[in-house]
């Protein structure tokens, strides 16, 4: 029989506290909520004010609605007035100590059949019910910030939680209009293990100034759809949080991939926590504003002034990667010569294009006549000597360096003095290319991202030996074909492969280990974290062989062990399951 759950206390009122408080007022509860203080208990008031303020304006909620959410919440400074509740969540700060002796304290005021659950993040829930002489009622429910708004809620059971306690909270988060998910006691449960690793890796590559503050956070934001960058999603989280967590998952898992950054620590003792103070990676107008304002430590962007003329275009390959590329130059005006190693692929080539456009102008994206004119602005070609004119020339072949090192070779010895050559690898080194040319500081990287015509982002890869004004060229050129680029060094992964795979494949071994399912784990990342696909979800479309060669990549030029790919990855590929080009990855496909 389903536990019957009316009154439920809240211990903790600040913003996840008070966003959980408001939550369960909301589904018609009546709350207790406890701050250790009369201040404390006052701005958590506070927020829940603010919060339901804003719900009315946006007509979310309605001035009887917000009334009678306001009744339902008792604010007290007594645990004691807990002792009629049948359910309590602790929401106080993350300290293991501070946290077992509250719910040793609940214990002994608390009904014996009252489930307790922390919204810890991070903690063991194991540790936290040892405390009490319920462990089989104690459980983790992690809320997501802001509570009233985010969908992912974590059951985190222990290995001696009641079977009928997790179906218990786990009807209890669906009442709530919740999305739960059930995990096993883990440091980062499933959405921080996953996601803090991929932040603190981030923090590493702006620590060694691999790249700018700016250009990471849009390297996410435009090559891989996420609602944020990650410098300023810790801005958001809080500098101090995320330390916290970090350290935490460090000394559970002994991972070095989650040792925080030194940067971070040292953000941290200067004071620079993110957003709640104003200033963090970024700078802020207020204390908990989100506006950004300039300031000494931004960062300048490339100065084009330096750019080398570019009229006339060269691309080499037939592939989708190729053929988007030219259709991206074309619909902006630039002459294209499209080089094939046949005529009948250079015609296909120029047929798929065609497709595409013609796709654009059905979807009313694109006139007809602008349809037109780009397509008559390709041609075609089989010989590397119609190249010769070219301003600029991208290699879009296939992903084996001999064969770039070849088709480099080849343009080399065609291509117009002072022409830049560029490649759109996404993993294999630009100066691997550039030094089968005698012309070095003409090479460059244009990683564009697929499908080209779509995708906003550009990596402008920058060897040891790039010219600047070659790179001050690929940023005009992007700018002109309507690209969004960042600016990175020669290195494995560039910055959103080094950033983006490392997280798919903590995710297979998080499957692997099975701490969680699949699908349990999509939805996580999807719905806790805003991401516009789960991480198998995103492997499967990638394909895992395509990943796999990625993630190998990276372990050998970085000799990181959290790096080595997943045996599972490996083990898929080597069964042919490579995702939805198969029909069978981590989930199965109907093939048409």
């Amino acid at each position: 029989m389903a536990r019957d759950i009316a009154k439920v206390g809240v211990i903790g009122l600040g913003t996840m506290g008070a966003g959980i408080a408001e939550v369960l007022a909301r589904s018609g509860l009546s709350v207790v909520a406890v701050e250790i203080d009369d201040e404390g208990a006052r701005r958590g008031r506070g927020h829940i004010e603010h919060s339901t303020e804003r719900a009315l304006s946006k007509g979310k909620l309605d001035e009887a609605g917000r009334a009678a959410l306001h009744e339902r919440i008792t604010y007290t400074t007594a645990l004691a007035d807990l002792a009629e509740v049948d359910f309590v969540i602790e929401a106080i700060p993350e300290n293991l100590a501070a946290k077992a002796e509250v719910f040793a304290e609940l214990d002994k005021i608390t009904k014996p059949d009252t489930v307790f659950a922390s919204n810890t993040s991070s903690l063991s829930i194991t540790e936290i019910g040892v405390h009490t002489a319920r462990p089989g009622k104690v459980v983790g429910m992690h809320f997501f910030n802001p509570a009233p708004v985010l969908k992912l809620t974590e059951i985190v059971r222990t290995v001696v939680t009641e079977p009928e306690v997790i179906a218990d909270v786990v009807a209890f988060a669906e009442r709530l209009g919740k999305t739960p998910v059930v995990i096993g006691d883990r440091a980062g449960f499933i959405a921080n293990a996953l996601l803090f690793g991929y932040l603190n890796h981030a923090v590493r590559m702006y620590e060694q100034h691999y790249a700018t503050r700016e250009d990471l956070d849009a390297a996410m934001r435009f090559g891989c759809g996420y609602p944020m960058g990650p410098l300023a999603l810790l801005d958001l989280i809080g500098l101090d949080t995320a330390y916290e967590i970090l350290d935490t998952m460090y000394h559970q898992s002994r991972n070095r991939l989650h040792a925080p950054a030194p940067l971070l620590k040292q953000m941290i003792t200067a004071g620079l926590l993110g957003r709640k103070t104003g200033r963090g990676f970024y700078t802020y107008d207020a204390p908990d504003s989100p506006t950004v304002v300039a300031d000494s430590t931004q960062e300048s962007t490339v100065d084009t002034a330096s750019a080398r003329p570019v009229r006339r275009v060269g691309v080499v390959g037939t592939g989708t990667m190729a053929t988007g590329i030219a259709e991206v130059f074309a619909k902006r005006g630039f002459e294209v010569v499209l080089r094939a190693r046949a005529a009948e692929k250079a015609d296909a080539a120029v047929a798929k294009v065609r497709k595409s456009l013609d796709k654009a102008v059905a979807k009313g994206k694109l006139s007809e006549s602008d349809a037109s004119a780009a397509l008559g602005r390709i041609t075609p070609a089989v010989e590397f000597d119609a190249l010769a004119d070219v301003d600029l020339v991208v290699e879009a072949v296939a992903e084996e360096l001999s064969v770039k090192q070849a088709v480099f070779a080849a343009l080399d010895e065609v291509v117009k003095p002072g022409a830049i050559l560029a490649t759109t690898t996404s993993s294999l080194p630009v100066i691997e290319c550039a030094a089968a040319t005698t012309r070095p500081s003409d090479v460059v990287g244009l990683h564009f991202f697929n499908p080209a015509p779509v995708m906003k982002l550009v990596e402008v890869v920058h060897t040891i030996a790039t010219a600047p004004d070659v790179v001050a060229t690929a940023h005009a050129v992007c700018g002109a074909v309507g690209k969004h680029p960042v600016r990175c060094a020669d290195r494995a992964g560039f910055i959103v492969n080094a950033l983006l795979f490392p997280y798919l494949n903590d995710a297979v071994k998080m499957l692997e280990a099975h701490y969680a399912e699949a699908a349990d784990i999509d939805t996580a990342m999807k719905v806790g974290c805003g991401l516009p696909m789960g991480p198998f979800a995103l492997l499967d479309v990638v394909g895992l062989d395509v990943s796999l060669a990625i993630q190998r990549t990276l372990y050998n030029e970085f000799r990181e062990e959290g790096f080595a790919p997943a045996p599972l990855l490996e083990h898929l590929v080597t069964a042919g399951r490579l995702g939805r080009k198969t029909g069978k990855g981590f989930y199965d496909y109907t093939v048409r």
